[in-house]
């Protein structure tokens, strides 16, 4: 019978750095994947599109970083903490029904990010557009 040896002093340190030098790398990976914030003041504007097709556009002046700050503290839009951020039920006091949902969009093109997510720059434009399920 061949009888294991245990792993030496040195054979689990290297692995105990190998570890960390790992953690760390993938803990940097994923500072830089995150959208970037703009401080400071910034003027945006933000259109509600309505389910009968009217709209209305909203400018707000802010130090905020994010969309979804400056939309659920100006009271333009409810909500709800959903599994990929906040999820708008109701905007310019409309609310969504059944499988009906707020689509975000700046300047005509579909974010992949939800409010809460979305970092906004001096002079944008973002669109929420009531959207049929």
């Amino acid at each position: 019978m061949t009888e294991k040896k245990k792993p030496n002093k040195a054979q689990i340190l290297t692995a105990a750095i190998t570890l960390l030098v790992l953690i760390g790398a993938l803990f940097m990976l994923s500072s830089s994947m995150k959208p970037k914030t703009s401080q400071g003041s910034k003027e945006i504007t933000v259109e509600v599109v309505h389910k009968d097709g009217s709209s209305k556009e909203f400018v707000y002046h802010t130090d905020k970083e994010y969309l979804g700050e400056v939309i659920t503290e100006e009271k333009l839009v409810e909500g709800e903490d959903g599994q990929y951020g906040l999820f708008i039920t109701a905007a310019d006091g409309e609310s969504v029904e059944g499988t009906d949902w707020w689509c975000i969009t700046k300047d005509g093109e579909m974010l992949n990010t939800s409010a809460d997510q979305t970092p906004i720059e001096d002079g944008e434009h973002y669109e929420l557009t009531y959207t049929a399920g």
